[in-house]
C-alpha cells in the first residue's frame, strides 16, 4: 500500500488560482448544462415601468421586466438514458 502524501501548499495554491483563472475566462451565457436540442420558448414579457422626478431634479425611470421561459427537453429513450454508457461506447 503505498502512502499518499497530502498536496502541498504551493500546488493547492496553484490548484486554486487555475480554478480562478479558469472561472474569469469562462463564458456565463453559454450553459454547459443543456443539451443542443433543447428547445426555449418565451411564453410571457411582462414590463413595469414609472418615471419620477428624484431629489436633485433629474428624471429617473424605473424599470422591471419579468420573462417566464419554458424548456422543451428531447425525448430519452428508457433502455439508453443520458449519462450512462452503452457496450459499444466503452474504450477497449
Amino acid at each position: 500500500m503505498t502512502d499518499k502524501r497530502p498536496s502541498s501548499l504551493m500546488r493547492s495554491l496553484g490548484q486554486f488560482v487555475g480554478h480562478l483563472t479558469h472561472a474569469v475566462k469562462a463564458n456565463p451565457a453559454k450553459d454547459d448544462t443543456t443539451n443542443a436540442a433543447t428547445e426555449k420558448r418565451e411564453v410571457r414579457r411582462e414590463v413595469e415601468e414609472r418615471e419620477a422626478i428624484g431629489p436633485d431634479g433629474r428624471k429617473v425611470t424605473l424599470r422591471r421586466t419579468t420573462v417566464e421561459e419554458i424548456e422543451i427537453q428531447p425525448t430519452v429513450d428508457p433502455k439508453n438514458p443520458p449519462g450512462e454508457e452503452t457496450k459499444g461506447d466503452r474504450a477497449p
